[in-house]
């Protein structure tokens, strides 16, 4: 059976389905009849669609001076933690080849204090609007790192990462991590970013924070349902998989998977 077969894409096509029909709705029931001052403006039916609010002017070339030797206003240099070509490394993520509007997204994030880290915070916040999209518009074009090995299609139960990531656990709810981030974690699109080659110990550390809602919850809130159904000893299975894919993985060190109590084993390390 391939990875995307077409009972599998079927349950994924329903449950990205019955999320947005959630999604709409709670966004019907909490608009406010009257818009409040400032908002921007909403096309009623028959009326012309407003316009979009303007972008920042990103500039690649800009963005790749900021990456290489940091900004007149103190925000250090990308590649000191990103690597010379932003492939990461240790602890830090790989930003090449990753979709622009996701990684600016990302810096607006930091910028504006909805998502937490202390290294990261201080750079966006040195950094304006424009210079922001011009890195992310930079990193997004860089070729990404070439894996070292593809995905298993044939992966076993046993082998828990391999399995959540090619398959996911529908017993729970849980879809298949390729189902968005594509396969071989390679990403999909600009708002799904790539999973190969990630450190191991950067994914841990983002699936705990969605799961501990420490991070803005993405499309659709989808992360923080996908993490809030993963144990600990998931979230080291599928960091540890995803690590292992991309060209740095021998120089980057697993995460240790918690101990699982034999009476829990079979359920995927789920009490």
């Amino acid at each position: 059976m391939s990875v995307l077969d077409p009972l599998t894409c079927r349950g994924t096509a329903a449950l990205l389905t019955g999320l947005l029909m959630a999604a709409a709705a709670q966004v019907h029931a909490q608009a406010p009849a009257t818009p409040p001052p400032g908002s921007p403006a909403i096309a009623l039916p028959g009326q012309p669609t407003p316009p979009p609010e303007a972008a920042p002017q990103a500039s690649a070339e800009a963005g790749r001076q900021i990456a290489a030797k940091g900004s007149a206003q103190g925000a250090a240099a990308c590649i000191s933690c990103h690597g010379e070509r932003g492939e990461g490394g240790a602890s830090f993520p790989r930003l090449a080849g990753t979709g622009a509007a996701y990684l600016r997204a990302q810096l607006d994030a930091f910028a504006d204090g909805s998502r937490a880290n202390p290294i990261m915070q201080p750079i966006a916040k040195a950094l304006n609007a424009q210079e922001r999209a011009s890195l992310a518009l930079y990193y997004s074009r860089l070729p990404a790192p070439a894996a070292v090995q593809p995905a298993r299609a044939d992966a076993s139960p046993d082998d828990t990462g391999a399995w959540l990531a090619a398959r996911g656990r529908w017993s729970d709810g849980l879809p298949a991590c390729a189902q968005c981030h594509g396969p071989g974690g390679q990403g999909v699109g600009e708002h799904f970013p790539p999973l190969a080659g990630q450190p191991a110990a950067y994914i841990v550390e983002q699936l705990k924070a969605w799961r501990g809602n420490a991070r803005p919850p993405g499309p659709l809130k989808l992360m923080v349902a996908v993490a809030a159904k993963l144990s600990d000893a998931d979230i080291a299975a599928v960091a540890n998989h995803y690590a292992g894919l991309g060209q740095q993985s021998s120089s980057v060190p697993a995460v240790a998977a918690p101990a699982v109590p034999a009476a829990t084993a079979h359920n995927g390390g789920k009490p």
